[in-house]
């Protein structure tokens, strides 16, 4: 598979000098960000990561990134793809209060459990069916199966994935999470299930956090909307085991992304305690309202960042295998949490 190479910023270059400068970079990165969220605030059903993507995706299919612009802005958009994503990311502890997840009972648990254990073992195993290798294929597994985009920045941090193996594995996240969000409300109402069980079904097989509220606002808002959260929260609940166990992977692989992967990165760490500090204690509303404005302004300038390296030419890579791949994997995570309809 071709991939677009994004350039770190080093100390200095070959020539001895300065290092590029990753102020254009994160400035348009913030931008287009700063636009996502500032349109889901206007419009609460367009998710945030969705706008951000489409919005990097648009300017650099535009050419508008081509030659100079791509040296300016590179080092600055690999800053907001790896470490503001890790901000975000860490702050996404701040949503879970574990008493209320684990309140679900355990077979809603044990379905979430099943979805993402399941979710990725069968897609790489289907990847690898489909003749799909490398990191794209670890990359859709772990966001299809866990929390979408949000996973799969995750997981390409700590294995350092190609920023385009990223791009485009949350390409297909946003294409197919979003045909999820607005059929499986649709069939769960017509087959005559009840509010929590609509709410559960979507929690347990919706790829990202926000598509999940948008299915559950479809499916009547209110009892479902809370049920369908609450359930999601459960697959977040295991992104950080996750995370840790492909990062060893990787080191244990070998080979250059092998060597620098760390075992447990840092912002799972910080995810892990952020949770523990929002179950355990007394922390002030407003804490908790600030940092999830900058959660989610965080992963959308993540995104953005990401949508900018989703050049044609890399769609174009992706393929019909590829595209089979997300179909069947998106598949495969509804089936899985059909199952949570009769835990509800």
């Amino acid at each position: 598979m071709s991939t677009v190479l994004v350039a770190r910023p080093s100390a200095t270059s070959a020539t001895g000098q300065p290092r590029p400068s990753v102020v254009p970079g994160l400035a348009l990165s913030s931008a287009l960000g700063l636009t996502a969220w500032l349109t889901h605030t206007l419009v609460p059903g367009v998710p945030t990561t969705l706008v951000a993507v489409v919005l990097g995706a648009t300017l650099a299919g535009s050419g508008a990134l081509d030659g100079a612009r791509d040296t300016a802005t590179a080092p600055g958009l690999h800053v907001a793809s790896r470490r503001v994503l890790r901000v975000g990311v860490a702050l996404l502890g701040l949503q879970l209060a574990l008493t209320q997840v684990l309140a679900l009972g355990w077979p809603v648990l044990a379905v979430a459990l099943l979805v993402v254990t399941g979710g990725i073992a069968g897609t790489l195993a289907l990847g690898r069916l489909l003749g799909l290798r490398g990191e794209l294929l670890v990359l859709v597994a772990a966001g299809f199966s866990i929390c979408g985009a949000a996973a799969v920045a995750a997981v390409a941090g700590v294995r350092r994935s190609r920023d385009a193996d990223a791009a485009a594995a949350v390409s297909l996240v946003v294409l197919c999470g979003s045909v999820v969000m607005v059929a499986l409300p649709g069939v769960a109402l017509l087959a005559g299930l009840d509010p929590v069980q609509v709410g559960a079904w979507a929690g347990a097989s919706t790829h990202e956090v926000g598509q999940v509220v948008v299915a559950g606002g479809l499916a009547g808002g209110g009892t479902a909307l809370s049920v369908a959260v609450l359930v999601k929260l459960g697959r977040v609940l295991l992104l950080a085991p996750v995370v840790a166990v492909l990062g060893w992977q990787a080191r244990r692989g070998g080979g250059e992304q092998g060597e620098r992967a760390p075992l447990v990165p840092g912002f799972v760490v910080a995810f892990v305690l952020l949770a523990v500090a929002r179950t355990w204690l007394p922390l002030p509303d407003l804490l908790l309202t600030v940092a999830g404005g900058v959660q989610d302004l965080a992963l959308a300038v993540a995104m953005a960042a990401l949508g900018c390296a989703l050049r044609p030419r890399v769609l174009g890579a992706v393929g019909g295998r590829g595209l089979a791949l997300a179909a069947g994997s998106t598949l495969l995570v509804v089936l899985l949490g059909a199952p949570v309809v009769l835990a509800a």
